[in-house]
C-alpha cells in the first residue's frame, strides 16, 4: 500500500511477540474446549457440553470480533475517495 508516494510498512510489522501471546492465549481456550468433551456422558451431558461450547466460542469471537479490523467501511471508503482525488 502507498501513502503519498512512499511504500507503507506492514500493519503487523514489530508485533510478533503479541501476536504469539495472542495465539496461544486462544488456542489454549480453544484446547481447554476440546478437552473438556472427555468429561462427556450420557448421565452428565450438559456441563461439559455447555463450557466446552462457550469457550470455543471465545476461543474465535474475541480474535474475530474484538481484535479484528479497528477501522471502520466508511472511514476506508473516505480515505480511498481522497487518496483518488
Amino acid at each position: 500500500m502507498y501513502s503519498n508516494g512512499k511504500n507503507t510498512a506492514h500493519s503487523g510489522e514489530g508485533r510478533l511477540v503479541g501476536n504469539i501471546v495472542s495465539f496461544v492465549i486462544f488456542f489454549v481456550l480453544f484446547a481447554a474446549g476440546v478437552y473438556t468433551l472427555g468429561y462427556w456422558t450420557l448421565e452428565v451431558a450438559w456441563w461439559p457440553t455447555l463450557v466446552s461450547f462457550a469457550l470455543m466460542f471465545l476461543a474465535f469471537a474475541i480474535p474475530m470480533h474484538l481484535m479484528g479490523r479497528a477501522e471502520k467501511a466508511e472511514d476506508l471508503v473516505a480515505a480511498a475517495n481522497a487518496h483518488q482525488n
